[in-house]
């Protein structure tokens, strides 16, 4: 079975060069590149990733572009723009930089910007013209804002990152108005990983209390519009686990979904080929 990863972040130092956000906090005390993401992903059997630059390099994709470059059979990029400075009229050649799949766009702190035209009413235009995938990042009341862009632009492929939870929210609480990202289903052009679910339960590995909202996730969606992922360097589990947790630990998921849900229909949605 193929793994791919749909989300994690590698960052370098805080230098002078290279200086980081203000206020940036890393996952990780240590810088996280290239090389300790593979030695990783060889130990939790992990064939492939994408890689989110974090908001700590701002919309630099440099150090994920050089892994994918240099390991482009194990790395991809969906990279970041600010829509307010980036050139108009250039997505049309996004994909055409090696390594590069896609854009990456976090709205759960300025969702304002997500419902203003002005600010990112190209981007979706372009974006769907060029067939220019796009992750998202909103809670689940922001959904709505979603799903209107995806009826405006019907062509325009939208991967909803974390099942839309909200940080710091847990168990029971977190998953209380996944009615609202359930609803979204309805669009055919708009998808949802399931990733980074260990945060978002207090109970002990294999987190059952998890279970159930994954596959009402699966139900509403199919198993070609929910894609695995860890957003490895926030995990409370090991890598390993976060893998069994699908592959082991639910055995409502026939073999044939977790060859889609754990990578294939993640790499065919992005058009990454095998």
């Amino acid at each position: 079975m193929l793994i791919v990863d749909s989300q994690v972040h590698i960052w370098a130092a805080n230098t002078a060069e290279r200086p980081w956000a203000e206020n940036a906090k890393p996952h990780r005390p240590a810088p996280f590149g290239k090389n300790e993401l593979l030695q990783e992903m060889q130990a939790a059997g992990v064939d492939r990733v994408v890689i989110v630059p974090p908001s700590l390099d701002r919309t630099r994709n440099d150090l994920a572009l050089d892994a994918a470059q240099s390991h482009p059979d194990k790395f991809a990029v969906m990279g970041k723009i600010n829509p307010a400075t980036h050139p108009r009229g250039t997505l049309a050649d996004w994909r055409k930089q090696p390594g590069m799949l896609g854009l990456r766009f976090n709205f759960k702190k300025n969702m304002e910007k997500l419902s203003n035209p002005e600010h990112m009413g190209w981007v979706w235009a372009e974006a769907e013209a060029a067939g220019v995938p796009l992750y998202i990042g909103v809670d689940h009341p922001a959904v709505r804002l979603v799903d209107a862009v995806a009826e405006r632009h019907p062509r325009l492929r939208i991967i909803l990152d974390h099942m839309a939870l909200a940080g710091g929210v847990k168990d029971d609480e977190a998953f209380r108005n996944l009615d609202l990202l359930l609803a979204i289903a309805k669009r055919p052009n708009v998808a949802v990983k399931v990733s980074a679910l260990p945060g978002y339960s207090t109970a002990p590995y294999p987190y059952r209390n998890l279970h159930e909202h994954v596959k009402r996730v699966h139900d509403a969606f199919g198993p070609g519009r929910m894609f695995w992922g860890s957003d490895l360097t926030r995990l409370k589990c090991t890598y390993r686990q976060c893998v069994t947790l699908f592959t082991e630990e639910m055995p409502w998921l026939r073999a044939a979904d977790l060859e889609l849900i754990m990578g294939r229909a993640l790499c065919e949605w992005l058009d990454w080929p095998a």
